[in-house]
């Protein structure tokens, strides 16, 4: 049942407000020095960022997925990598949320939807191992209990002491696959950071080794797994245009404002920001009605149309926010080329919306796959 007490405007304001008083100053510090901004994520916790997937059986607000993606879009205005983590925490729920160990949600969902506990996502290589690109990285062993899971995912994000995460494994000595959450709590399971990126890089990113880690029948979101990924695979992916919208709304502002300065050069530009805003405008409200039409779906998605349409939707978020990066450094000219700028945090940033998984190639491969649609005659 809807929260009838909150709306969808409501809880972009909440979110707003925490990202207006606490996320806009440290924005330098999380992008130049790589701090991790938890204190902030509880912040956005408590004000819903995280809780519009989920029923309010969970302590969700019950909003749906279009709240989900505007919360993620508000965020990532100002900042992609805490929008990244919002949505890594949001995509935990989202497993929770859909998984039929309910027990497993009721102990765990409560806590990472108010943001007292933090989640990463950990499906980066299944998602890349189920398109056809990687082999899978986790080996499950059936033990009395549950099961032993070794191998090395080589980088999770929004991790740190104590956060719970989503894995896939693939069950030994079958065709089959589980899915679960950890948490680096679990004997065997250690965090090690062993890379520097050029944007992200305050996002808490881990390679995280098993050895032997005994996971339990009651963490298990799914096993096997195939019907459950169908579930919740298009909401993982349609979750992530909130990146890009956020980043492209903010590009443009960034370009009217240098327009104050050059625009009687900045003209002769091919992509304006009035054009570049009607672009936004219909890739929201694309991506609205998607959303809305995925809240609908209670099981698999099964419908290929619809799974297209999202995977598209995806596409053109980073294609968008690739276009518009650019344009809002080639409007600001020199000032963008020095090391902190905005514009040139903002292109960095895009490459990336167009490079985590599922990047803009897989996107692209998983869309070629697909059945092409029925012609009606």
């Amino acid at each position: 049942m809807k929260n009838t007490l909150l709306t969808h405007e409501s809880a972009v304001a909440a979110v707003r407000l925490v990202v207006q008083e606490a996320l806009t100053p440290k924005v330098q510090d999380i992008d130049l020095k790589g701090e991790y901004p938890a204190d902030i994520l509880t912040q956005l916790g408590e004000a819903g960022a995280f809780a519009h997937a989920v029923s309010p059986d969970f302590g969700g607000t019950g909003l749906g997925l279009r709240a989900t993606i505007q919360a993620i879009e508000e965020v990532s205005k100002v900042c992609v990598s805490t929008g990244f983590m919002t949505w890594c925490q949001v995509a935990c729920t989202w497993y929770l949320q859909k998984t039929h160990n309910t027990a497993l949600a009721s102990t765990l969902l409560p806590d990472i939807v108010t943001g007292q506990k933090l989640a990463g996502t950990g499906l980066s290589n299944p998602m890349k191992h189920f398109a056809d690109i990687e082999k899978i990285a986790l080996t499950a062993v059936p033990v009395e209990g549950g099961f032993e899971i070794s191998g090395m995912l080589p980088w999770v994000s929004n991790l740190g002491p104590g956060h719970e995460f989503g894995v896939a494994a693939k069950i030994a000595d079958s065709d089959e696959y589980l899915m679960a959450v950890v948490s680096d709590a679990l004997e065997g399971l250690t965090l090690r950071c062993n890379a520097h990126f050029i944007a992200l890089e305050g996002t808490g990113t881990y390679s995280c080794v098993f050895r032997q880690v005994f996971v339990p029948h009651d963490r298990v979101l799914a096993a096997p797994c195939e019907t459950y990924v169908r579930c919740i695979r298009p909401g993982f992916i349609l979750t992530q245009v909130g990146m890009g919208l956020g980043l492209v709304d903010n590009c443009i502002e960034l370009i009217r404002r240098s327009n104050q300065r050059l625009g009687h050069v900045n003209q002769f530009l091919d992509d304006q920001a009035d054009d570049l805003a009607l672009d936004l405008q219909m890739a929201r409200e694309r991506t609205y009605a998607l959303a809305d039409r995925l809240d609908a779906c209670t099981g698999a998605v099964e419908d290929i149309a619809l799974i297209r349409e999202v995977i598209q939707a995806r596409i053109a978020g980073s294609e968008l926010s690739l276009r518009t990066a650019q344009s809002a450094m080639l409007h600001a000219g020199a000032r963008a080329y020095v090391h902190g700028s905005a514009p040139e945090r903002k292109l960095r940033e895009a490459y990336f919306v167009a490079i985590v998984t599922p990047a803009l190639k897989q996107l692209k491969k998983m869309l070629h796959a697909l059945p092409e649609p029925a012609l009606v005659a």
